[in-house]
This record gives C-alpha cells, sequence and structure tokens, in this order.
C-alpha cells in the first residue's frame, strides 16, 4: 500500500522522518485497516493486500503536506492514530459505539502527552504539543461529511485500491484532479466527471463498510475478544498492543485458539430467522465532495440518489457465518 505514497507526495519530508520512527508509530504497522477482517476467508477481504494504520497515517500525512505545506498540520495529521487499538473500529464494537465508532480515539491525547521520544521531537521543530494533540482543528485533515479531508481521501482512495475497484493509475488520476478551496477550507475537484467517478467508487467503499460480512466479522472478533478478557487470556492493556501479539495469545489457549481459527475460516453469509442470528449496527460513511464550489450532487442528481438508497440500508435482518 506504500506504492500510494509517492503520488500523495514525491518524496517524504525531512521533519517526517522522524516522527515516523516514534515507537507509537512503529506499532501502527501491526495494526490493520480493516479491522481484524482481513483474516477472515470473505472473498472481498482473502486477497486485499496488507494495509496497515500505519500506511494510512504517512499517506494522511504526506496528503496534508502536499497541499498545506504546514508542519503542524502535517505532524497533527501522522500522529491522528496513534492510539488506535488492535483491529482498530472492532474495538467500538467491543465498547458498544457502533454507529459513531469513536471510542478508540480518547486516548490520543494521553499518548501523545505522555511520550518522552515525541515530546523531544517537538521540541527540537520548535512545536507545541497543542499543535500536533487534535488534527480535526485543522479542516484539510479532517471535517464532517460529507465533506472531503486527508483523512477520509486517504482511506478512500486506499481502499478503493485494496478492494480492486481501481488500478493506481486511476487513483493518480483522481489525486491530480484535487486542490483545496480555500473560502471552503476543503480538497475539492477541479473535474465534474473525475469528480462524479471517485464519487460512485467511494460508495463501492461505503457499501463493504456496512456489508453482512464486515459487520458480523467485526461484531464476532469483539465476542472473542470479550470472552477473552473476562477469562484472562488477554486484557485490556494488551489491546494496544499489536494483532500479531493478541493472536499469539489467543492461538495459545486451547479454546480461543479453536474460536479464532473458526473466525478465520468465515466465508459466506447466511440469513436467519428472527432470533437465531446477530442484528449488527454500523457506521454508515460516505463523502460528496465539491466541484469547485457546490456539492457533486448538485451537479449529478443521481449521486443524491445513491447517498439516499445508501442511507436507508436497514441493518435489522439477522445473519450469521459459515
Amino acid at each position: 500500500m506504500q506504492d500510494l505514497w509517492k503520488i500523495y507526495h514525491h518524496d517524504i519530508p525531512w521533519f517526517l522522518l522522524d516522527f515516523m520512527q516514534l515507537e507509537e508509530m512503529q506499532r501502527l504497522k501491526d495494526v490493520g485497516m480493516n479491522c481484524g477482517v482481513e483474516y477472515t476467508s470473505f472473498p472481498i477481504f482473502k486477497n486485499c493486500q496488507y494495509y496497515s494504520r500505519y500506511d494510512h497515517s504517512v499517506g494522511v500525512a504526506l496528503i496534508i503536506w502536499h497541499f498545506t505545506a504546514d508542519m503542524k498540520q502535517t505532524i497533527a495529521g501522522l500522529l491522528h492514530d496513534i492510539a488506535t487499538p488492535v483491529f482498530a473500529h472492532t474495538i467500538d464494537f467491543l465498547n458498544h459505539d457502533y454507529t459513531k465508532q469513536e471510542s478508540t480515539e480518547e486516548e490520543t491525547a494521553d499518548i501523545i502527552r505522555n511520550s518522552k521520544q515525541l515530546n523531544s521531537l517537538l521540541h527540537r521543530y520548535h512545536l507545541n504539543i497543542n499543535d500536533v494533540i487534535d488534527y480535526h482543528q485543522y479542516p484539510i485533515a479532517d471535517n464532517d461529511m460529507p465533506q472531503l479531508s486527508a483523512d477520509r481521501l486517504e482511506y478512500s482512495l486506499g481502499n478503493m485500491y485494496n478492494y480492486g475497484f481501481v488500478q493506481i493509475e486511476e487513483i493518480k488520476k483522481y489525486y491530480d484532479h484535487i486542490y483545496i478551496n480555500s473560502k471552503k477550507d476543503e480538497l475539492v475537484f477541479d473535474d465534474l466527471n473525475i469528480a462524479v467517478e471517485f464519487t460512485g467508487h467511494v460508495f463501492e467503499n461505503s457499501y463493504v463498510y456496512i456489508s453482512d460480512e464486515d459487520r458480523f466479522a467485526m461484531e464476532s472478533l469483539a465476542r472473542i475478544l470479550k470472552d477473552a478478557i473476562a477469562k484472562h487470556v488477554i486484557d485490556r492493556m494488551d489491546l494496544n498492543a499489536t494483532e500479531s501479539y493478541v493472536i499469539a495469545r489467543l492461538k495459545a489457549d486451547p479454546e480461543f485458539s479453536k474460536r479464532w481459527d473458526r473466525y478465520c475460516q468465515y466465508h459466506q453469509i447466511i440469513s436467519c430467522s428472527k432470533g437465531q442470528g446477530l442484528c449488527i449496527p454500523a457506521k454508515k460513511r460516505y463523502i460528496l465532495p465539491l466541484y469547485h464550489d457546490k456539492r457533486i450532487s448538485q451537479h449529478d442528481h443521481s449521486l443524491q440518489v445513491m447517498l439516499d438508497d445508501f442511507l436507508a440500508v436497514s441493518f435489522e435482518k439477522e445473519i450469521l457465518a459459515k
């Protein structure tokens, strides 16, 4: 997935290399973007490249640097996922935060404050913790749906490439037609057709994020982790380690080794009668970017219809996997 970095910016700026080496950042190399679903055998995830939170975080930083040349915003973007636990948003499911999926962000500020290595780097570059502790303060780094930000752009491009919806040449084409609208303080497109094409692929991603496969896998893994914590196979602090470590702990226990193996073998979703399966909600993620000064849906009504259909998707159906 690091193939995309050179599209985002032609090189990695000198200061960013230092922050990329932080222990807290290096841990993210072993935390996946697909929330543990990539360990299953569901077809759409089985053949994905490994896409880590580290890959994503560096990508976000490079996008911000490319468009702003602002060190503060760039480092804040790099650090935005520093608190992400193993299996990422699956831990939101564990915390019963299904529709907002924000509970895993709660420790970000503490990790940044408590990292001696990070604070030393901030001092070296004459930066203050408040400059980088919350990337939400920078609209180009992050903003509210349906706007396009560096964070939302990176995982959209990364996932549409990883799921096989586009080739790398198309990623570059989309990226080359994005600029900052200074009045809106937002990343926008300068070509209507390309904006429409990009948005169509974004909706393909969106349906994957709320698919039966994705929701069932995340809920199943959350239940495995909950039970493993209750039985002292792992503890809550282990969720802040790496996925390899937690998986090894699960596989070292006879009961949870079997449950993990079963989880990895899930390959097909089946519908159930009421009371026999799981009914699982999830956050609905989408983007309607701007074409110059107007939302793309104002130029192409079919995209508004697409959004309405997406938002109308119900999670009332009960499902199981085999």
